[in-house]
C-alpha cells in the first residue's frame, strides 16, 4: 500500500489488474469511515467516483501518484451525490478530454445541468471499451437508493464497481479483503437504513450475481474478493428477512 498523503492518510493500492483504489480515512461517524475511489489505468483512463469536493486535492495527489491526471477520459459515478460526483467539475477543469458517465436518468436529471460537460449517459447493458478493460452498465434503481442508480462491470477483471453495497465502517485499512464484509456493512447499515427497500431488489441482486464477479470495489470500506455471486444471494436473502 503507497500512502500518498501522511497527514489525511490518503492510501493507493492495486486491487485487480490495472484497477487502484483510493482510500482517505476520516472520524467521520464513530469507529470512523471511508471514502473510496477506484481509477482504471487504460487507454481511455476511467476514474469511478470523484469524491467530495472537498477531497479533491488528496484524491488528485493519489491519482498523479499512478497517472497523470490529465489522462482521464471518463468520471463515472453510480448516483449523483456528493461523495460520488460532488468534485465532478474540478476533474473535469484539469483533464480536457474527460466526460462525466453515468446512466441516462442521472444525464437527464442532474449530470447535464451541474456538469460543465455533458455526459456519457449509459443505456443499461451498454459496454464502455477502454482499452484492455470493457466495462458494463448495469441499471440498478433504488439499489441501494437513488433512482437514477447504476454500476460498472469490468468483464475483463470481474470487478463490480458497486457503490454503497457492502458499505463498511471504520477507516478502510485493508485495501483488499477476503475476509466476511456481509456481517459488518449489515451492522453498519441497520442503524440508519439508507436502502430503498424496493420491491425489485432481489432481482436486482440476483442480475449482479449473474455477473458472477471475484472483486467488489466497494465505495466505503475494504474492497473484497471471492465469490461474489454468493455474496450478493446472500445480501439478498438478509434484505428479505427484513
Amino acid at each position: 500500500m503507497s500512502v500518498t498523503n501522511a497527514s489525511s492518510g490518503t492510501n493507493v493500492h492495486e486491487i485487480a489488474d490495472g484497477i487502484y483504489r483510493i482510500n482517505t480515512p476520516l472520524d467521520a461517524v464513530p469507529g470512523g469511515f471511508s471514502f473510496n475511489q477506484y481509477l482504471v489505468v487504460d487507454d481511455e483512463p476511467l476514474l469511478f467516483h470523484t469524491g467530495p469536493r472537498k477531497l479533491f486535492p488528496l484524491v488528485l495527489e493519489a491519482v498523479e501518484s499512478v497517472m497523470p491526471a490529465q489522462r482521464l477520459r471518463h468520471l463515472a459515478l453510480s448516483h449523483f451525490e456528493s461523495d460520488e460526483c460532488g468534485s465532478l467539475n474540478q476533474w473535469l477543469a484539469i483533464a480536457p478530454q474527460a466526460a462525466p458517465m453515468c446512466s441516462r436518468i442521472a444525464a437527464m436529471v442532474s449530470v447535464n445541468d451541474f456538469a460543465d460537460r455533458p455526459a456519457r449517459a449509459m443505456a443499461d447493458g451498454e459496454i464502455a471499451h477502454l482499452g484492455r478493460h470493457a466495462l458494463k452498465w448495469i441499471d440498478a434503481p433504488h439499489l441501494p437508493h437513488g433512482w437514477e442508480n447504476g454500476f460498472l462491470m469490468d468483464t475483463v477483471t470481474g470487478t463490480l464497481f458497486c457503490g454503497d453495497l457492502f458499505t463498511q465502517g471504520g477507516s478502510g485499512e485493508r485495501a483488499l479483503t477476503e475476509d466476511d464484509i456481509l456481517d459488518p456493512s449489515e451492522a453498519f447499515r441497520k442503524p440508519m437504513d439508507y436502502f430503498a427497500h424496493a420491491a425489485n431488489t432481489g432481482m436486482l441482486l440476483e442480475r449482479l450475481a449473474c455477473e458472477a464477479p471475484g472483486t467488489l470495489a466497494c465505495m466505503h470500506g475494504s474492497a473484497w474478493r471471492g465469490d461474489g455471486a454468493n455474496l450478493l444471494r446472500a445480501l439478498g436473502e438478509r434484505l428479505a428477512a427484513g
